[in-house]
């Protein structure tokens, strides 16, 4: 059975593109073993990351990074059982929100910023939708 998991944290020191390239080169090398596929988008010191893979495999990852101390905050923003995929295509794939159109951001929040603790999982997963439809998310493997 496939399972859908999205989440939010804020991070828990300053958040460093070697902080993302680590978290990025660890996904890629594990994520293929354990069947997940996702996304992460950072925008400032807040992570919103998408997983997708089989329920026993995403549950025990995300338990692993809710204990994870780079984390802070997490909170989850949606969970479902799904047909098929929506980010087969990346083992981990990201997205950089300072790169991203702000108006695209603002199009999802009351703000032109990731703030995925002031909006819905479900307008959080549109705007991941929008960025795949737009080609705003690297990384395909």
């Amino acid at each position: 059975m496939l399972v859908r998991l999205l989440y939010a944290s804020r991070a828990a020191a300053e958040v460093t593109q070697d902080i993302i390239d680590a978290i990025l080169k660890s996904s890629r090398k594990h994520n293929p073993e354990l069947g997940i596929t996702g996304v992460l988008c950072h925008g400032g010191d807040v992570y919103m990351q998408v997983l997708e893979g089989g329920r026993d495999a995403v549950n025990t990852l995300y338990n692993t990074i809710v204990r994870d101390t780079r984390h802070r905050d997490i909170a989850l923003l949606h969970y479902e059982e799904v047909p098929e995929r929506k980010f087969a295509g990346w083992t981990m794939g990201q997205v950089n929100l300072a790169k991203v159109n702000p108006s695209v951001l603002l199009k999802y929040s009351d703000r032109p910023v990731l703030d995925p603790f002031a909006a819905s999982g479900r307008a959080s997963m549109a705007l991941l939708e929008e960025l795949i439809a737009t080609a705003q998310i690297v990384g395909r493997v």
